[in-house]
């Protein structure tokens, strides 16, 4: 089944004559057109892409069995109702995740349609699986991830900050065949590591410190996750304990990895485990998240997540442990479901690094 066939299967489900496609991610997803912005509109006759003059050339380009139209001075709302009229659509799907209030009031009251039907995550849900293709590029993209890791290490000492071990870390993933980041590089040392998603600062990095980098990149469009936490010195018992309970933790959750396993079921084995120990309630987040165009896509590996775990499906393994005024640990890898088990995308040493 194409792209175009499955966009169609939508409609039919929905009982829609045509869906307005807005977010970037599924109109990249649904026509390869990667520009800032513009539409899809899709219905049983046409497959065409909106947009303005500055990505005309570029959505003919990368779009395949997508007309490409160039709004004129009528704005959107005519070049809409241009095809809705020849169409003569009436009930017409919108991204409800995604619109704007403001957009979509302004395209309900003008659009020549009987009714704006929202979509939910119907067409989000196309993106769940992944092909061959897609697993390449975020196989490469965890890669290059790796390679950054091993570099940093290299790099990092005391009186280094937070910032410049970030900088770092994005130089090496574009020097390495990145395009850009996946996210916002998140760098935090000594107590700053007790906030699982700190914003890297000035502060120093000092003997001691454990130091937690959680980073990615884009590789063709499709995002990398990793996190690892180091020491820069000599670990203290406490730290040691701490990092081999997070360790324990992920490995034990990995066990029970394969397709058609619960999500809920796969955080619950690293959350039990944590809550075992004297660090009981320090694990505060889900266990993982799907990645694919975007950095955190459904499914996921946490305690609210009921659906079944399809093969093909991305999914990061992140467990941590987070004590305030004394720091925190995470370790993340980047795995894809299978039918027995799981392929692991991350290959960066686990065993605690002091340096």
């Amino acid at each position: 089944m194409n792209m175009k066939e499955r966009v169609i299967k939508v409609l039919d489900e929905l009982n829609l004559d045509a869906v307005l496609v807005s977010d970037g991610y599924n109109m990249r997803y649904i026509s390869g057109f990667t520009g800032a912005t513009g539409y899809l509109y899709v219905s049983r006759n046409r497959s065409v892409i909106l947009t303005d003059f500055r990505y005309t050339i570029q959505a003919n380009n990368q779009s395949q069995g997508f007309e490409v139209i160039e709004i004129g001075k009528g704005g959107y709302t005519a070049a809409i109702n241009d095809l809705l009229d020849a169409d003569q659509t009436k009930r017409l799907g919108f991204e409800d995740d995604h619109l704007l209030y403001a957009n979509y009031s302004s395209l309900n009251e003008k659009l020549h349609k009987e009714e704006m039907v929202p979509v939910k995550d119907a067409l989000t849900k196309l993106r769940i699986v992944k092909t061959a293709d897609e697993l390449e590029k975020i196989k490469m993209a965890e890669h290059i991830g790796d390679i950054a890791f091993t570099k940093i290490l290299e790099v990092i000492k005391p009186g280094m900050t937070e910032l410049e071990v970030a900088a770092y870390l994005e130089f090496f993933m574009k020097t390495n065949g990145a395009e850009g980041l996946s996210f916002d590089s998140i760098v935090a040392s000594g107590v700053n590591s007790s906030m699982p998603h700190a914003t890297p600062s000035n502060k120093k990095i000092e003997l001691g410190d454990f130091v937690t980098m959680d980073f990615g990149c884009l590789y063709q469009g499709y995002c990398s996750d990793m996190t690892r936490t180091i020491v820069v010195g000599k670990a203290s018992p406490e730290q040691k304990e701490v990092y081999n309970t997070v360790l324990k933790a992920q490995l034990a959750a990995m066990e029970v990895i394969r397709a058609g396993v619960i999500g809920k079921d796969v955080d619950k084995v690293a959350r039990d485990l944590i809550d075992s120990t004297k660090y009981k309630g320090c694990f505060g987040h889900g266990l993982g998240h799907s990645v694919g165009l975007f950095i955190h896509e459904e499914p996921r590996f946490s305690a609210g997540e009921n659906n079944a775990i399809l093969a093909g499906v991305t999914e990061t393994v992140e467990p941590g442990i987070y004590i305030k005024d004394f720091g925190g640990v995470r370790i993340e890898d980047l795995v894809v479901v299978t039918e027995n088990g799981f392929e692991n995308f991350t290959h960066s040493e686990k065993q605690l690094i002091e340096l």
